[in-house]
């Protein structure tokens, strides 16, 4: 309502489809790849610790919910390129940076979190399911009070 498009016009956002056809494209569905990483790892958190299923709550509620109490994440912003979809709905909504990765996954639908000594193992396996792999960022030690998931480079995320 806000942007005057009707489902029928062109996706601002995505080359040769309608705005109705982008915004109706089927969620990715990661299982196969998962249960690849846990087979080749074992179900005791050899290498792959845990995952993430980034959706309705974003970054922020769903990556805290795997981590163990006095622990969170540091994520690099810009490690990964923020499809046009959330740009345009950030300024088409007038909706900033810390709500869009609170609200929404901003293009990443999975997060694993991995063993250090095992993130190139891990990666392989997921990228020969078919994934694309990004390193966000680390998993620290956070003191009380601090927030568990921190994004640094949140602003160059976003492109004006």
């Amino acid at each position: 309502e806000i942007s005057g498009l009707k489902y029928s016009d062109p996706a601002p956002f995505q080359d040769g489809v309608t705005l109705g056809e982008a915004l109706l494209t089927p969620t990715r569905i990661y299982v196969k790849s998962c249960l690849e990483a846990i087979r080749a790892f074992g179900t005791h958190g050899e290498g792959v610790k845990a995952f993430a299923h980034i959706t309705g709550g974003g970054f922020v509620e769903n990556l805290p919910r795997v981590l163990p109490e006095g622990l969170g994440v540091t994520i690099d912003g810009i490690s990964w390129p923020v499809p046009r979809v959330f740009s345009w709905l950030a300024k088409v909504g007038g909706i900033d940076e810390h709500e869009m990765m609170r609200t929404f996954n901003c293009g990443i639908g999975m997060a694993v979190v991995v063993a250090a000594d095992k993130v190139e193992a891990v990666t392989g396996i997921l990228q020969a399911q078919g994934e694309t792999v990004v390193s966000l960022g680390t998993v620290e030690t956070r003191s009380d009070g601090e927030e568990a998931v921190q994004i640094e480079r949140l602003a160059e995320t976003w492109p004006a």
